[in-house]
């Protein structure tokens, strides 16, 4: 595999049954997690967040601890998202990926 290839997933989890809209502090739980987890790269988006990894063991380490961690909070059902980018005939990151829609926009 490339060296600069890189798998950028969109990813979201909602705790289920807390008998509350807000879910901040779930999602906060869960970011959290991230922070143990060597090689990834995420950012925070207010619908979710954007993973970045060398590989997709990375990415699916990452979904299992953020899980974790908001099941530690004492939720008993946790349902997620996880919409994955693998794509490996051209090198790409996160950054790289919006710099690339917004030099679209300038020529529309």
């Amino acid at each position: 595999m490339d060296k600069n290839h890189q798998v950028i997933a969109d990813f979201s989890i909602v705790p289920l049954g807390q008998n509350e809209t807000s879910v901040g502090h779930y999602v906060a739980a869960a970011v959290k997690a991230f922070k143990n987890i060597k090689g990834l790269d995420y950012e925070i988006t207010a619908m979710g967040t954007v993973l970045g990894a060398k590989d997709l063991d990375t990415i699916f380490e990452a979904v299992k601890q953020a899980h974790e961690a908001v099941i530690a909070q004492g939720v008993k059902r946790v349902e997620s998202t996880l919409r994955i980018d693998d794509r490996r005939d051209k090198q790409r990151t996160m950054d790289d990926k919006v710099k690339a829609v917004k030099a679209y926009m300038k020529q529309v």
